[in-house]
């Protein structure tokens, strides 16, 4: 049972505002949604105070928000069932909370670490890595800011998203390598906003020695693009007319970068990576026409026989095959959201960092469930055949365990 001391002190942290985050970690029991930690932080919702329970299941990561009354009675059902450990971070001081295996609560108070408030709301201004206020050449010529570096209204969401990228750019960082030339490849770039950024943030902010190339079909939006790397002296910036299938220049890439690549051109793009074993991979798939096509399923019926649900259903199940397939290859493999649903519906973005080869054991779950998966749709994806030599061995290996 836990402490009446812990239920009240959630309540007051949670009825006076003075929350700024709690974080909950080592799992007591085994936990059926195999989650291994939950973070919670206050955010403003259509002006209404709202909580943001962040659940790590694994690559995945989970959001739900709630009303206040409803945060603090999970707060304490976290504590109860799930986790051992809690840390509520409060703008007076920092409660750190243990729970012993009789289920009975210590709480220490410590000197707050946080001074300030969270921010509450998504669209109040935040520190980007690319600052308002100061000027940037790309986004002053690409009219995203004018001359003095303040970001046109219009072009607000843009230059969020570009921040956005810039930020998964960020994370996988120390994974390359640092002591030669980096090969990154951006196929289908369209007019390189993204292109320019990333550039822009190896390149220039983060000292990186990198070669970029961009490739497209349309040759006005290449030349274009070309002129304007010339213009700012990006020089390790080279823009080509090419087709990502037949792109075979470079025996090694370190990073490939596709952002809405049509159809199987994602896939396409990623058989190119995982083929030049590329440490970094960075994809936003568009318009997955191939599982709709295919998927048959008499227990899905109800779902299937509804084009629009039967679309969702398909761009879905596309981007977990991709993931689980970069996974059995080698890859940790996440499915993160780009920017908010409210600017697009196609906000999903593949980040796969090459990884150590999975064990037996591992490789067995993994292709396991792949199979299951995929038969169960009656799909035969185009990346599972276009790696077919590299995925067969592999398959068998754990059919043959199983």
């Amino acid at each position: 049972m836990q402490s009446l001391e812990l239920g009240t002190l959630i309540s007051n942290l949670i009825a006076q505002g003075s929350l700024i985050q709690g974080t909950f970690s080592q799992v007591r029991r085994t936990d059926p949604s195999g989650c291994s930690k939950v973070t919670v932080k206050p955010l403003e919702l259509k002006g209404t105070l709202h909580y943001q329970f962040s659940s790590y299941c694994g690559t995945k990561v989970l959001h739900d928000n709630v009303l206040p009354e409803e945060a603090a009675s999970q707060i304490n059902a976290l504590l109860a069932d799930t986790f051992r450990q809690g840390l509520l971070q409060a703008e007076d001081a920092d409660y750190q909370v243990l729970i012993s295996k009789k289920g009975k609560a210590g709480i220490l108070k410590k000197p707050p670490t946080k001074k300030q408030a969270a921010e509450l709301t998504h669209n109040r201004k935040k520190n980007y890595l690319l600052e308002e206020g100061t000027p940037v050449p790309f986004l002053v010529e690409l009219g995203i800011m004018n001359a003095e570096g303040k970001v046109k209204a219009q072009k607000y969401d843009k230059f969020r998203q570009i921040n956005r990228f810039i930020e998964l750019i960020a994370d996988v960082v120390p994974h390359l390598a640092k002591d030669r030339t980096l090969n990154i490849v951006d196929f289908g770039c369209g007019k390189s906003y993204l292109t320019f950024a990333l550039y822009y943030y190896l390149k220039e902010l983060q000292g990186l020695d990198i070669r970029v190339i961009g490739l497209d079909l349309k040759e006005d939006v290449i030349r274009h693009c070309s002129g304007l790397a010339d213009k700012f002296g990006y020089d390790q910036l080279q823009f080509l007319v090419g087709d990502i299938a037949q792109y075979n220049d470079l025996e090694r890439v370190d990073m490939v970068v596709t952002l809405h690549a049509c159809d199987t051109a994602t896939d396409a793009a990623l058989e190119k990576a995982v083929r030049w074993q590329a440490d970094v991979i960075l994809s936003v798939p568009c318009c997955q026409h191939e599982l709709f096509k295919q998927v048959r399923n008499d227990v899905l019926a109800p779902l299937l026989q509804h084009g629009i649900l039967k679309e969702r259903f398909s761009a879905l199940a596309t981007d977990a095959i991709r993931a689980k397939l970069l996974d059995i290859v080698g890859y940790r493999t996440q499915l993160l959201e780009f920017i908010d649903m409210e600017h697009t519906p196609k906000n999903l973005l593949i980040r796969a960092v090459k990884g150590k080869q999975p064990t037996a054991a591992e490789l067995d779950e993994m292709v396991n469930s792949y199979v299951g998966f995929r038969s169960f749709l009656k799909a035969e994806p185009y990346l599972e055949r276009a790696l077919r030599d590299e995925l067969r061995p592999l398959l068998e290996a754990a059919a043959e365990r199983s």
